[in-house]
């Protein structure tokens, strides 16, 4: 069963390192901007010397990944190089495929290559990273330099390698800006649809509910919401009294259920606050 796992996991890598390269040949190749992390460094270089995307990211994830191997984790290393190999393969056998009636040129509209790449590119992402993977380069980098220096924060390398590249696209595109914005669309794009794919569709909410009348708001929550309620003994700042403070967790979409429960208990109160991901015995209704 594990080793089925394993497959499947392998599998999706796999696919996401060819959409990714079929994404860049559709969408960055012929629009004349660069890419988030390291594959943008490559994307001008090609640009300025036809050195090809797909020979570059190699030589550039190589020496990374066999530092991780040495250094991180076997695992995520070579998971790491099979996307990586996958995604370079493809870039350079695409470069003889005819894909003509898919390219888009940006001359009419430039803002949406850089919004359909990065879309991709983020959900690309979140796919690998949530199967101990990554897309190579820049991630590669950014665990290395938190290995050797672990107060440093990983958004701050990441960010740093993404500036410079749209820094240097300016003077690699004709001393022009498109191609600067354009890759900031492509990097905020990338990095949001990333994030909700690791941590949106987990996000749930925490009421707390101040009340003389547990057991009662107690039943009627797990009755409703079919989610479990935590009561902790509290007592009352202002009066002195002795209160109940239920803690429920709940889906989004149960926030509307859950304000008309506790309108039914006038004397309570409560306030939410969002939890970025649930763990453990939480079922989805």
């Amino acid at each position: 069963m594990r080793g089925w796992r394993t497959v499947r996991e392998i599998l999706v890598i796999i696919f996401a390192a060819l959409l990714l390269a079929f994404s860049y040949h559709i969408f960055i190749f012929p629009n004349e901007f660069a890419p988030a992390g390291l594959p943008g460094f490559a994307t001008m270089l090609q640009y300025l010397f036809d050195f090809k995307v797909g020979y570059m990211t190699l030589i550039i994830n190589i020496p990374l990944v066999i530092a991780v191997y040495l250094l991180i984790g076997h695992e995520y290393a070579i998971r790491s190089a099979i996307f990586a190999a996958f995604f370079s393969g493809t870039l350079l056998v695409l470069d003889y495929v005819d894909l003509s009636m898919f390219l888009y040129d940006t001359e009419n509209s430039a803002i949406l290559a850089p919004i359909a790449g990065g879309v991709i590119s983020g959900f690309c992402y979140g796919i690998v990273m949530k199967r101990n993977s990554s897309t190579g380069g820049t991630d590669l980098v950014a665990a290395l330099v938190q290995h050797k220096l672990p107060e440093y924060n990983l958004l701050w390398v990441i960010f740093a390698i993404n500036a410079a590249v749209a820094a240097a696209s300016y003077f690699v595109y004709g001393y022009k800006l498109e191609p600067v914005i354009l890759c900031v669309i492509y990097c905020f794009l990338s990095s949001k649809v990333s994030d909700v794919m690791l941590k949106g569709f987990k996000e749930t909410v925490k009421f707390e509910i101040v009340t003389d009348q547990p057991e009662e708001l107690a039943k009627a929550l797990m009755d409703t919401l079919h989610h479990g309620v935590t009561e902790i003994p509290a007592i009352g700042g202002f009066t002195h009294s002795n209160k109940t403070l239920l803690i429920c967790v709940v889906n989004k979409r149960q926030i509307v259920r859950f304000q008309k429960i506790i309108s039914k208990f006038p004397g309570s109160f409560a306030y939410l606050s969002s939890v970025k991901e649930t763990m453990g015995n939480f079922i989805r209704q």
